[in-house]
């Protein structure tokens, strides 16, 4: 995992903010596991997390996290960056 906990866009959707932390163009797959929802859970209650395979590579990253809107627009964007910061840990 390359780590980069820099928050690119916040962007409202109808049950989530969608916190982006990488351009999922740079990824030639993206999936949400279970494994890193669970991680989320702990910071977030609700919180999903897509992961991505980078183009060339076998990591995967961190390419967003959906936080509930009921957290608010900076507060989504303070969680994502929590459940970022201990999946790279």
């Amino acid at each position: 995992m390359t780590p980069q906990s820099h928050v690119e866009s916040v962007e409202e959707g109808d049950e989530f903010y969608h916190v982006r932390f990488r351009d999922p163009d740079a990824f030639d797959e993206i999936r949400t596991p279970e494994w890193a929802a669970e991680v989320a859970e702990d910071v977030s209650k609700g919180a999903e997390v897509r992961m991505g395979k980078e183009t060339g590579s076998d990591d995967w990253d961190v390419q967003s996290v959906l936080v509930k809107k009921s957290v608010g627009r900076e507060g989504a964007g303070e969680q994502a960056t929590k459940i970022v910061e201990k999946i790279e840990s």
